[in-house]
C-alpha cells in the first residue's frame, strides 16, 4: 500500500496542473499557491489589479490571500504593489534541506567555478525540465542570469539529456505532449520564448513525426557520460554537463553544469578543456555523498496550529486560516526529515491529522508532494513558491523596507553599512539609506565612504565599544550631529553591517538615543538578521 492520496497529475507536465481538483482538496490552498506562483513569476512584485488577472480569482479572494500571506511574513504591501519578502524562502529551503544535495556538494561546485573561472551550477530533473538547486555565478558585464529555483526545458539544456537518459517511454510520451501544447516554451519563463518551426526546434529534433534531435541527444549523453547545450537557450551560451549518481542506485541524482558564453569558450572548447576537470570534481562529490552520514533531525517547527488560529481570531476573515495552516505543512519537512508520514506531518506542526491530510492531498495534487511507501516527500516543484527572484537578493535589497519603516516610526534617518575591504585605516561605506521628513535632516548618499573610527556604524561593526552590543558617535563627524548603531550579524554570528539612526543633537540627546531609539533599531536589526540568514542558507547574499 502507497501513501497516494489522490490521482497524482503527470510528473512531467511543466505548467499547468492536469485535471480538476480531487474533492478533498483545499480550495484557498490552490488559490494561494497561485498567488505566490503568479508573483515569483512577475520577478516578485505585483499589483493586486495584476493578481486579479493573472490568477482568475476575484479582487476580495486576492485581498484576503496577500492579507494572509503578509501576516505569515511571506509578503509584504508596498503601496498597492505585494512584494515577496525572503521569509517566503523558507518554504523552499525546507525542500533544499531535505534534499541535503545542495549542502554536501555546493563547496566543491563553488571551487569548480572558482578554478574555472565559469559559472557553476547543481540541476535536478522537474519532471520535463530541469530546475536549479544551486548557483556559482561570476560576477561580470556578461553573466549568466539562472536563478536557484528556475525551471528550464530539458531539451534546451546540457543537464536535460542526461536525465532524459534514464526515462521511460511514458515519461518520453508526456515531454512529447508538452512540446505540441506548448511550443514556445511559454510555460517556462525562466528562458527566452521559442519561435515555432524556426531554427531552434530544428536545433533540439522537433519535427514534423515528433522529436529525434533531443532522443539522440539523450541516448548519446547515456553512452558518454556527459552533455553539451551549443547556444540551445539562446546565442551565445553554451554549457557542459556532468551527472552526479546516486551511490545506491546509480542513477542520475543531480547534474553538475558549467555555463559559459562563445566569447570565452565554445561547445568544442568546453568539451576539451573543461570537461575532464568537470569530472574530477564530480568524481569529489560522488565520493562526498558515498561518505555522508545519515541527516540528524533538526526540530521541526513549534506553534504554528496556535499561531494560526490567533491569527484567525484577531484579523476574522481578512486571514484564511486554510491557507496558512496549508503552508506550514512544507516548513514540517527539512534536514533529516526529507520523507514524512502523515502522523509525522501531523505532529511537526500540530495540526490535525485530517487537516494535514487534506493539505497534503492538495500538495500532491499540485505537484508540491510526491508519495510513495506510506510516505511523503517534496517535489523541486517547492522553489517555484517564490524563490527565483529572492535567490539573487542583496543585503542592501533585503534591507530597504525594514529600513523605511524605521525611518517613519522615528522620523529619524536611518542607515546601513559595511566595511570596505582592504581600507587602513578602515572605511565604511553606506550600502541603504532610508530619509526622514524633516527640514534639517541627515544628507549621506548610498556610496559613501567615511572612517569607520569617527562613526557609530563603524564602530559597531568593528565591535569598539565593548559588550555593550551598539555604538554611539557624538558630534564626532560634524557639529549637532549624533548617531547610535547596532551590528547586523549573519547566519555565524558574525558582523557583517551596521544598522544606524542619526539626529541632530538638539532633538535627541545620548541618553535619549539609547532609551528611545535603541530598542528600535535593535528590533529593525533582528528583522534584517532573520531575512539574512532566511535568504542566505542555500544561496549568497552580496552585502551591496
Amino acid at each position: 500500500m502507497t501513501a497516494s492520496l489522490s490521482p497524482f497529475p503527470s510528473p512531467f507536465s511543466s505548467s499547468a496542473v492536469a485535471g480538476e481538483p480531487p474533492a478533498e482538496a483545499v480550495a484557498p490552498l490552490i488559490r494561494g499557491v497561485a498567488v505566490l506562483t503568479a508573483l515569483t513569476e512577475a520577478g516578485g512584485t505585483l499589483s493586486a489589479s495584476a493578481l486579479e488577472r493573472r490568477t482568475g480569482l476575484a479582487r476580495s479572494t486576492v485581498d484576503r490571500i496577500t492579507a494572509t500571506l503578509a501576516r505569515m511574513g511571506y509578503v509584504r504591501q508596498d503601496g498597492r504593489d505585494a512584494v515577496l519578502t525572503p521569509r517566503v524562502m523558507e518554504l523552499g529551503n525546507a525542500y533544499l534541506a531535505a534534499l541535503r544535495l545542495p549542502a554536501l556538494l555546493d563547496a566543491h561546485a563553488d571551487a569548480l567555478a572558482d578554478e574555472l573561472d565559469e559559472s557553476v551550477s547543481l540541476a535536478v530533473a522537474d519532471r520535463d525540465g530541469i530546475r536549479f538547486i544551486h548557483q556559482a555565478t561570476r560576477r561580470r558585464a556578461m553573466s549568466v542570469s539562472f536563478r536557484i529555483g528556475d525551471l528550464l526545458p530539458a531539451e534546451r539544456t546540457a543537464p536535460g539529456p542526461l536525465f532524459a537518459s534514464e526515462w521511460t517511454e511514458t515519461e518520453w510520451a508526456h515531454w512529447r505532449a508538452r512540446r505540441a501544447a506548448d511550443p514556445t516554451d511559454a510555460g517556462f519563463p525562466a528562458v527566452p520564448p521559442r519561435s515555432p518551426g524556426g531554427a531552434d526546434d530544428a536545433d533540439v529534433g522537433v519535427v514534423a513525426d515528433g522529436f529525434d534531435g533531443f532522443e539522440a541527444r539523450a541516448e548519446r549523453a547515456r553512452r558518454e557520460g556527459w552533455a553539451l547545450d551549443d547556444q540551445l537557450i539562446e546565442p551565445g551560451l553554451v554549457a557542459v554537463s556532468v551527472p552526479v549518481r546516486d551511490p545506491g542506485t546509480g542513477r542520475v541524482t543531480c547534474v553538475a553544469n558549467v555555463v559559459s558564453h562563445t566569447s570565452r569558450h565554445t561547445a568544442a572548447d568546453l568539451r576539451d578543456t573543461l570537461l575532464p576537470r568537470l569530472r574530477t570534481a564530480v568524481a569529489a562529490m560522488e565520493r562526498d555523498l558515498r561518505e555522508a552520514r545519515p541527516a540528524e533531525p533538526g526540530p521541526p517547527p513549534a506553534g504554528l496550529a496556535a499561531w494560526t488560529t490567533a491569527s484567525k481570531h484577531e484579523l476574522g476573515r481578512d486571514f484564511v486560516e486554510s491557507l496558512a495552516r496549508g503552508l506550514t505543512v512544507l516548513t514540517a519537512f527539512g534536514e533529516g526529515r526529507s520523507a514524512l508520514t502523515l502522523t509525522d506531518v501531523a505532529k511537526a506542526t500540530g495540526l490535525a491529522r485530517a487537516t494535514a491530510r487534506r493539505a497534503l492531498i492538495t500538495y500532491e495534487y499540485l505537484g508540491l508532494v510526491r508519495a510513495a511507501d506510506r510516505a511523503f516527500t517534496l517535489t523541486p516543484r517547492v522553489l517555484s513558491l517564490g524563490y527565483p527572484p529572492l535567490s539573487r537578493t542583496t543585503l542592501a535589497r533585503l534591507a530597504t523596507p525594514h529600513l523605511r519603516a524605521l525611518a517613519d516610526r522615528l522620523q529619524e534617518p536611518t542607515a546601513l553599512a559595511v566595511l570596505v575591504p582592504g581600507t587602513d585605516p578602515a572605511e565604511i561605506q553606506y550600502v541603504a539609506v532610508a530619509a526622514a521628513s524633516r527640514v534639517l535632516t541627515v544628507d549621506i548618499t548610498v556610496g559613501t565612504r567615511l572612517p569607520a573610527s569617527r562613526t557609530a556604524l563603524g564602530r559597531a561593526l568593528l565591535e569598539l565599544d565593548g559588550p555593550h552590543g551598539h555604538a554611539l558617535a557624538d558630534e564626532e563627524l560634524e557639529s549637532g550631529l549624533r548617531s547610535i548603531a547596532v551590528p547586523v550579524r549573519d547566519r555565524a554570528g558574525r558582523p557583517v553591517a551596521a544598522l544606524n539612526v542619526a539626529a541632530h543633537a538638539a532633538r535627541r540627546s545620548l541618553e535619549e538615543l539609547v532609551t528611545d531609539v535603541l530598542p528600535e533599531l535593535r528590533t529593525t536589526a533582528d528583522r534584517i538578521q532573520d531575512d539574512l540568514r532566511t535568504a542566505s542558507r542555500f544561496s549568497g547574499v552580496p552585502l551591496s
